[in-house]
């Protein structure tokens, strides 16, 4: 018997696997692996979720206008030119529907966010890696790979799973030598924890040039994880073109609700920036001073780098970590078998950490 055929780049795809959830034990879970805010939910957002519980029954606003008019609020932009989704990863998609196809190139860095090339392959197109430099994006091995061809790079900055990043200067000098053609995607789903001088969202590119989008979230910071949504920030050719092909309810009506209480909530918002400036700088020290390489990060989370060793790898140290009830995330899909992320967490869950690692490494 014949079946449908799927399409050959289709099957090129490793699907994406998530940080775990869950744990072999009875203890209290200390999740650490998907880089969730440790604060929950705004308790405005939630508030304002329980009464959109009301309206369960109706469909949502398909354009989100009153979203989109608090986004463009609280971060100074044109609600026109603002498109939400469910979650960043649909906006992903969308702009490779949108701009690439087979036969076209899309451009992304080693050991970047995963669904960059799902979604270069999902549509057929070819994706195409430039080499990293320190675990991180580099202008020059990025523009070395472009061709008349590509029609995407996406640039995480920071970046997941490295939290490296690419300075505002940096970021410039890239848009200003990709040829026009090619759509520079800045997918910027921490920008709201990075607190340097050097480091800008690229929403001002956006404003100046043709060929630049940014694209946020509500999943990280703002605690919204479990809603999917996101938004991105665009040319409004690029926003009207994305609006003929997105579903026309790709973000749910209690979703919207929650979001906009959330970017009202000034005071959680600040707090989930202290409490990361706080604790991310104590893991990296903690965890540096019982041997490990730790490498520098502006998110929150870290990237920890284990010996290739058969006794205190990092699979050795993730399975020693599942057993106590701390989920960290595993990287080896992203080529990195010896390093292990993990999201800043609570003071208690943060400690935890260390110990547990310091223990089964021999340390203490």
């Amino acid at each position: 018997m014949t079946s449908p055929t799927i399409k050959p780049s289709i099957l090129e795809i490793a699907p994406y696997v998530p940080g775990l959830s869950t744990a072999p034990t009875d203890q209290r879970l200390v999740k650490m692996s998907s880089n969730e805010t440790p604060l929950g939910t705004s308790p405005k957002a939630l508030e304002a979720y329980l009464e959109a519980a009301e309206e369960l029954h109706r469909y949502p606003d398909g354009s989100a206008a009153e979203l989109r008019a608090a986004i463009g609020e609280r971060y100074g932009l044109d609600p026109g030119r603002i498109v939400c989704g469910n979650g960043s990863d649909d906006l992903l998609y969308l702009l490779a529907t949108t701009y690439a196809g087979p036969g076209d190139e899309v451009l992304i860095t080693k050991y970047s966010f995963a669904m960059y090339e799902i979604a270069a392959r999902s549509v057929g197109a070819s994706p195409v890696i430039a080499q990293d430099s320190l675990l991180g994006s580099d202008v020059d091995n990025l523009l070395r790979k472009v061709s008349s061809d590509t029609r995407i790079c996406y640039v995480a900055n920071p970046n997941n799973p490295t939290g490296t990043f690419l300075s505002s200067d940096k970021i410039e000098r890239l848009r200003n030598e990709l040829p026009d053609h090619v759509m520079l995607v800045i997918d910027a789903a921490y920008a709201e924890y990075v607190q340097r001088d050097d480091y800008a969202d690229a929403i001002d590119l956006v404003n100046r040039h043709n060929n630049v989008v940014v694209t946020r979230t509500f999943s990280k910071i703002y605690g919204l994880a479990s809603l999917r949504l996101g938004w991105l920030y665009g040319p409004s050719a690029l926003v009207e073109a994305i609006n003929r092909v997105r579903c026309p309810f790709n973000a749910n009506g209690a979703a919207q609700t929650a979001a906009i209480a959330a970017l009202e909530d000034i005071s959680f918002l600040n707090a989930a920036v202290r409490h990361n400036e706080i604790w991310r700088p104590w893991l990296e020290k903690a965890l540096a001073g019982i041997g490990l390489v730790v490498h520098p990060s502006i998110a929150n989370f870290v990237l920890v780098e284990f010996e290739k060793s058969q006794s205190i790898g990092a699979a050795q140290v993730y399975e020693c970590l599942l057993q106590n009830g701390v989920i960290g995330r595993a990287l080896t899909g992203y080529g990195l078998p010896d390093y292990l992320r993990f999201s800043v967490g609570l003071k208690e869950d943060n400690k935890l950490l260390v110990d547990l690692i310091a223990e089964f490494t021999g340390v203490r």
